[in-house]
């Protein structure tokens, strides 16, 4: 039922923007051929004339679209009636383009002071974290550091906390021994060992039996984190290179030792044993809230699996929507705060740093849109249309042909030149992009599928 409704959500949020294309159209006394929900791929499942109107629903009902007499070859409408689309001057049609992202900005807005009304909370968008329990026993570094049941993560390595997601990444990032060596560290290490053992200048092989004083060993660096990290905006890139399967069994060796001295096998040079000697542990230095006082515990080292032995408990933070102006004021942040971040993940996208393979659609939205709507709550599945929405504008809003930001840039050029560019031109580069759309939604798909097996 959950997945129903969240349906129902999303194919309000294509029918708001459709109509904000068709009543735009109308005001400025354009004529409409058809109405469309869906894209017109594979059969169409109903088709009604109403008025002057066609009504259709795709099979393919990913989309929707406004039809003009331009784009109906068939139509028996003069070519130079006022009616047509393209006879209309060009900032009342940029006006009807734009109609559809101006409705769904309008609509998201509108969504969430509902909720804000009527539930009377709005999310902050962070949580507060505490530990529920510590399962490690007594030796563990987490007892060591001090930390105790109740405590209330405040930070990681000075990175302010507002969610589990960023500890749990943290600590992954901070496996102690997992194959991966700090540049940085290493090449410190490799003029330590340069320093000690002065017969090698070169990083040459060290012949069998020749001993090599060792540095101090020292932990690796603290794994830090932005502010984009920690709310899950980017992923965190590690910069460690990995070590070979030969290096690893000299870490080994080291590290079971623990001398500060290496007798050679004749296999490896200065270079291989900074390298192993640089992977080990990340410390994690953990500040907590107990009571009123603010905590900075003592170092902590994740295992090899990336664990502490703590279990976490997270409180989402509400925003408070009583009276009109609190209401307009939170929804109005709620709004931007999201709305900054889909941006923000939007530019990750074509920057490269958000692989292809990340990216979601309709099947996952509606997955999770379903799941939040029966495990929180009616008003958590609004606030997600609304985000939708919003993202819905802004994916629409991108000067790409075969968006509606395409078409305004069209609009632009054809201002700027004094005439339109030629129809041919602009149906194939129109035919061209619509095409990259089309394999981009068999993609996301495909990920959605893929998720859901996962």
């Amino acid at each position: 039922m959950s997945i129903l409704i969240m349906l129902i959500l999303l194919s309000i949020l294509i029918l708001v923007h459709e109509a904000g294309h068709f009543l735009t159209a109308k005001m400025f006394g354009m004529k409409v051929e058809k109405f469309g929900f869906g894209l017109p791929i594979g059969p169409t499942l109903f088709e009604r004339k109403v008025g002057d109107v066609t009504i259709l629903v795709h099979a393919f009902l990913l989309g929707g679209y406004v039809a003009f007499p331009d784009d109906e070859k068939d139509c028996k409408l003069p070519l130079d009636s006022n009616e047509r689309f393209l006879n209309k001057p060009v900032y009342q049609r940029a006006i009807v383009v734009s109609a559809g992202v101006a409705s769904n900005v309008i609509c998201a807005y509108l969504i969430v002071l509902f909720a804000a009304f009527h539930w009377g909370y709005l999310p902050a968008g962070k949580y507060d974290v505490y530990v529920n329990k510590i399962i490690e026993n007594v030796n563990s570094s987490v007892k060591k550091s001090g930390m105790q049941n109740g405590d209330k993560i405040v930070a990681i390595n000075n990175i302010p906390i507002t969610n589990t997601g960023s500890i749990i990444s943290i600590i992954n990032n901070s496996k102690s021994y997992d194959g991966m060596y700090d540049k940085s560290q290493a090449n410190k290490k490799l003029a330590e060992l340069k320093t000690l053992n002065i017969a090698f200048t070169e990083d040459e092989i060290i012949p069998k039996g020749i001993t090599v004083k060792l540095p101090k060993p020292e932990k690796e660096s603290v794994i830090q984190y932005t502010k984009e990290m920690e709310m899950g905006l980017i992923r965190y890139k590690s910069n460690d290179e990995v070590l070979d399967e030969k290096l690893v069994k000299l870490r080994n060796k080291l590290r079971k030792d623990k001398k500060n001295y290496y007798v050679s096998n004749g296999i490896f040079s200065l270079s291989d044993i900074s390298k192993a000697m640089s992977d080990n542990s990340h410390p994690i230095y953990f500040t907590v809230q107990r009571g009123d006082k603010v905590i900075n515990l003592g170092r902590i080292y994740a295992d090899k699996n990336g664990k502490i032995g703590v279990e976490l408990a997270q409180k989402e933070i509400l925003d408070e929507t009583k009276g009109f102006k609190a209401i307009v004021k939170k929804s109005t942040k709620y709004l931007w705060y999201n709305t900054y971040n889909m941006c923000y993940g939007l530019g990750q996208i074509f920057t490269g740093n958000v692989p292809l393979k990340d990216l979601h659609g309709i099947v996952a939205i509606t997955k999770i849109g379903g799941d939040i709507i029966q495990n929180s709550g009616i008003y958590y599945g609004l606030l997600l249309t609304a985000i939708i929405s919003m993202d819905l504008a802004i994916v629409n809003f991108l000067p790409i042909p075969a968006l509606d930001g395409g078409h305004v840039l069209f609009l632009i050029i054809e201002k700027i030149r004094g005439k339109r560019l030629n129809d041919e031109t602009v149906e194939k580069i129109g035919t061209f992009f619509f095409a990259l759309l089309i394999v981009l939604m068999v993609v996301v798909i495909f990920n959605d599928i893929m998720w859901l097996k996962g």
